[in-house]
């Protein structure tokens, strides 16, 4: 009960404080950066930390109230703040890297993690994503904090003392620090990450000035202080120290680079400058309602457009920057793989599993041009890692399956970007797609069995295995979709279109589910469709059925025709959240999070299943696409700490509520549809990047009027089932009429059916 009251006193102070500017022109006030933060290990609400840093930025900053070192950096029920650090990390369970940590004390010098925590309250905070503020209550001290792309300002509000310090803690397993008094300077290095292989040079090098002399400078080793004004060790660390007046602003600029020191020099010169920390701030809010603005919505309650605007903000964070422009403003970038400064684009922290499905779509269709160097750095991976990353941090991690950078190297292309070397991405994707990697979530695991039997069988000792066969079919059809956009030979991209299917030799016709199989033929057995991991990841056979994206139709002939696939999808929501967890020795955070939600096997908290909602779609009952569409959006977010289902994970979960705000959703990258749900609000306009606008309008929305009676595009009436990524940046406008009553006439006939590969003509 306690928690539950001081996370309500928090949730209140948020929505107290903000403002309710215009939200056309000052979109950034309607986010809330503590959205999904209230979460832990064997629960999600997000995963997510307050993230203080600008669209794609190398660097973000984040209060740590966690151990220094662990991932779940930033928790809304803790009571103390360790640090403010530096971080690139994309979720708790990745971790961080290149992170060191600033934190200011009084009365005595205060080092270590413990002791140089402060309580603070959520009343006594501020958090937007161009500026934080807390008040640090056991020093007395109001921190501050606004951020360029790789840099930032610190402004220290101090009470009158001889003995205001500031803590710079470089982290463990290797770092370096160095005190330059007469010029009010500190610089360092930390070496530590979580997730690897990377290669062994790497260091995130930082350096600070502050504006004010120091009367105290000590480093540390550990848990010993000394007088030394260099240190190199395994955790190193330096305090600087001096005399304040009450109410004494102190400010620290702060930069970093994974070039070098001379390049974090550059970067804080460049970024900074000589601006005051308002104009720092005024410029961070800016780039902000820029960004957040090209999405503008109205006519939805205060709460809709506070959780729209928090959701659009996640998805503009990772992939995040790997490169840095160099003194001739020359883009370079120091390789996670082979430790080199190249020239190009680099970028990291995005799992491919997550985020293939609806982030990298919504990059497509709204911000094309960052996509565009997110190819390029995809090049990179490449050509010096020999393999394209399917999740960077920032090398090649060892987590998830699948090889779906297939996909989001096919849906840029088809979705109209070009000015890269798109044939090199063309060997990449072969290269990938019929080779096992390095590790098993390089290239693909279990390759030799999947192109020689059409599947990965359940018996050879290859987890997760009709996870993998059902992820490469649909890789297989996005190869084979770029390969007919690049104008490929029949000879070069058939074998992708013939594997595209082999999603069929999974299918259980006793079951009308997806189910391992053996090698001798025979299906898997015992079998439970409540089971989750073993063949599947993160999931169960319901949740995995569905992942079929490239041939719904096909699908649903299997299952004995669309109406008794639409049968199946209610089943979904129909049946008890029961579940087997042994194959994971204890109840996951997925499963706890599919379990408490009310919606039956339905687990929109990870992506397998996120789609599924838009197949009513491709079996005749649209309606029911539009019914359940809005019932997640309004029991599974909201702009509040627990305001998320599950894993934010990369922007994936918040795109899908975009996407779905929108009125219309990406079931099938690499083809240019979009699958039609209905709006949330009663206009929403997208300002595309060719200067083109798509206006949706639904004038009679609202909650009772959910349902599409009718649709005109252009003026003119519009019967299908989805909407072409060509025919929004052609500029366009949607006028949605919404009724309170379901039409379940409307999209039933198959010609007005989304893509299917089996019946694509």
């Amino acid at each position: 009960m306690k928690k539950l009251f001081t996370a309500f006193l928090g949730i209140s102070c948020f929505y107290a404080s903000a403002q309710t500017p215009n939200h056309l022109t000052d979109p950034v006030e309607f986010v809330n950066p503590l959205m999904g933060t209230m979460s832990k290990p064997s629960l999600s609400t997000g995963n997510t930390y307050p993230a203080i840093g600008l669209p794609w930025g190398m660097n973000m900053w984040t209060p740590q109230t966690g151990k220094m070192g662990d991932g779940w950096a930033y928790t809304y029920d803790a009571d103390k703040i360790r640090g403010f650090k530096q971080t690139h990390q994309p979720s708790p369970w990745m971790n961080d890297y290149g992170a060191f940590a600033i934190m200011p004390v009084t009365g005595k010098i205060k080092f270590k993690d413990d002791e140089r925590a402060s309580w603070f309250s959520h009343n006594a905070e501020v958090s937007k994503p161009y500026y934080y503020s807390v008040f640090l209550a056991d020093a007395d001290v109001t921190t501050e904090i606004t951020p360029t792309e790789r840099a930032a300002q610190f402004r220290f509000t101090f009470p009158q003392t001889d003995s205001a310090f500031v803590v710079v803690d470089a982290q463990n397993r290797g770092s370096y620090i160095k005190i330059f008094p007469k010029e009010r300077k500190i610089i360092g290095y930390t070496t530590k990450y979580a997730r690897g292989p990377i290669a062994k040079n790497f260091k995130n090098y930082f350096v600070l000035y502050f504006d004010k002399d120091f009367t105290i400078t000590k480093t540390f080793a550990a848990d010993t202080l000394n007088n030394r004004l260099e240190m190199e060790s395994d955790h190193s660390g330096a305090v600087i120290g001096f005399k304040t007046k009450k109410g004494e602003k102190v400010i620290a600029k702060a930069a970093s680079s994974f070039i070098s020191f001379e390049q974090a020099e550059l970067n804080l010169e460049r970024e900074l400058a000589n601006d005051s920390f308002d104009a720092t701030q005024s410029k961070a809010k800016a780039v902000w309602n820029k960004t957040l603005g090209k999405i503008a919505v109205d006519g939805g309650s205060i709460d809709q457009i506070r959780t729209f605007y928090s959701c659009l903000y996640r998805t503009l964070f990772f992939p995040n920057k790997l490169y840095e422009l160099d003194a001739n403003n020359k883009v370079m970038h120091w390789s996670p793989y082979n430790g080199k400064i190249l020239p190009g684009y680099m970028f990291a922290g995005t799992g491919f599993w997550d985020t293939f499905r609806a982030l990298y779509p919504f990059l497509n269709l709204v911000y094309p041009s960052i996509n565009k160097e997110m190819q390029e750095g995809l090049i990179n991976d490449y050509k010096e890692g020999g393999w394209l990353p399917e999740w960077s941090s920032p090398g090649y991690a060892n987590i998830m399956v699948g090889n779906n950078s297939a996909s989001v190297v096919a849906d840029a292309y088809i979705k109209g970007l070009r000015g890269y070397d798109i044939n090199t991405l063309w060997d990449a994707l072969k290269h990938g797609a019929n080779n096992e990697g390095p590790i098993a979530a390089v290239g693909r695991n279990g390759v030799k069995y999947y192109n020689e039997l059409g599947y990965i069988p359940f018996d050879v000792k290859i987890n997760e295995n009709a996870a993998k066969t059902l992820e490469y079919a649909y890789d297989d059809f996005t190869i084979y979709q770029l390969g007919k956009a690049l104008g490929k030979p029949a000879s070069e991209i058939d074998i992708y279109k013939k594997r595209a299917m082999n999603y069929k030799n999974l299918f259980d016709p006793s079951s009308g589910l997806m189910r391992g199989k053996n090698a001798d033929g025979t299906f898997q057995s015992p079998f439970s469709p409540f089971k989750w991991g073993g063949a599947f990841t993160e999931g169960n056979s319901w949740h995995y059925t569905w992942s079929v994206f490239q041939d719904i139709d096909g699908l649903a002939k299997l299952m004995g025709g669309h109406n008794k696939f639409v049968d199946k999808l209610d089943s979904v929501f129909s049946m008890p959240p029961i579940f087997d967890e042994k194959n994971y020795g204890g109840v996951i955070h997925e499963i706890r999070e599919m379990q408490i939600a009310n919606m039956g096997q339905y687990a929109h908290g990870n992506q397998p299943i996120q789609h599924m909602i838009y197949l009513y779609n491709f079996g005749g009952a649209p309606y029911k696409t539009q019914y359940w569409v809005r019932e997640t959006m309004n029991r599974m977010y909201k702009a509040i700490p627990n305001g998320y289902c599950g894993d934010e994970d990369n922007g994936q979960t918040s795109a899908w509520y975009v996407f779905s705000a929108m009125g219309f959703y990406p079931v099938t990258p690499a083809t240019d549809q979009y699958v039609l749900g209905a709006p949330l609000f009663k206009k929403t306009t997208i300002t595309l990047d060719n200067g083109k606008k798509v206006v949706i309008s639904a004038a009679a929305n609202s909650d009772q009027n959910r349902y599409v009676q009718t649709l005109q595009m252009n003026g003119k009436p519009y019967s299908k089932n989805w909407i072409s990524h060509k025919g929004l940046q052609a500029g366009a406008v949607l006028n949605f009429n919404m009724t309170d009553k379901p039409n379940k006439a409307r999209g039933t006939n198959p010609q007005d059916f989304p893509y299917s590969l089996s019946t694509d003509k």
